[in-house]
């Protein structure tokens, strides 16, 4: 984040949407944080549910939410940088990417914040997420499935359709005659990522879904399923962290780049030095 910041000719509409996503891994980790601090502090909190549960856990539903659509977000834009000398003129500037960024960040702010706004179960034991007490099933429900649904699908299609358009130029090339090892190494490349990046999100927000749609059919007592089915909610908790401990390489993969970057940002007499 420092280093996006403070590098001027970072400030791209690709680096926003990177800087974006970054902040809300650090808000995930943030929230993350607060909800291990108030099980070690008070176990029967997290498990039973309190009024102390909504803002950490309405924060950490904000940050996933803004996390999910800033992978939307950039895979769109990955898009729309490969297709646009094929297909489409829509060329995506900064003040487009400083547009998304608010709209995310509003949106997550309005589903997430819902449970402190009113719809949540603290006097209603009927419809009381079992795993995530205090909130409501039918809210875990709402949030869950669609999100979760356009994380798995919108960056399948977008990467999809970037592996098939540099298919299509590479094979545009060889009949023309010309050397094609440039689009074919694009190709790996890109396919090596986008299928990692889906990976990751797989293996971070499927879990989190079994859990909700097993809170949802579930009616037993919270001591029935302790604690079998509380430890793998914070498993579940574990991978959606470990999601954000992948982003950073997935999405960045220029270890010695951002190195000899930073270096330059600690010593800039030098790097204008060498410039001269």
């Amino acid at each position: 984040i420092v280093t996006r910041l403070a590098a001027r000719d970072l400030h791209k509409p690709i680096s926003i949407l990177f800087c974006n996503l970054a902040v809300s891994d650090l808000f995930t980790s943030f929230s993350g944080f607060w909800i291990s601090m108030l099980f070690i502090t008070n176990p029967d909190v997290t498990i039973f549910g309190s009024q102390d549960m909504l803002a950490p856990y309405s924060l950490y539903t904000t940050s996933i939410l803004s996390t999910i659509y800033n992978q939307v977000s950039i895979g769109i834009e990955r898009y729309l940088a490969v297709a646009r000398s094929m297909r489409t003129r829509f060329r995506v500037a900064r003040h487009h990417s400083i547009a998304v960024v608010f709209i995310s960040w509003l949106l997550a702010f309005l589903l997430g914040c819902l449970p402190l706004m009113g719809w949540n179960c603290l006097g209603a034991e009927r419809s009381v997420s079992v795993l995530y007490s205090p909130f409501c099933v039918n809210y875990l429900v709402f949030i869950t499935m669609p999100n979760v649904v356009v994380a798995f699908l919108v960056p399948l299609f977008t990467y999809l359709r970037i592996i098939l358009i540099l298919r299509k130029r590479k094979l545009r090339m060889q009949a023309c005659g010309q050397a094609s090892s440039t689009y074919k190494s694009a190709e790996t490349q890109v396919a090596r990522t986008s299928i990692s990046i889906w990976l990751l999100a797989l293996v971070s927000y499927a879990p989190f879904l079994a859990g909700v749609i097993f809170d949802a059919a579930n009616r037993r007592c919270h001591t029935d399923l302790y604690p079998g089915a509380y430890i793998f909610r914070n498993c579940t908790a574990m991978l959606i962290t470990s999601a954000c401990l992948g982003n950073p390489v997935l999405y960045t993969l220029r270890f010695g780049a951002l190195g000899a970057r930073l270096k330059a940002l600690r010593c800039p007499s030098a790097s204008r030095v060498r410039a001269i």
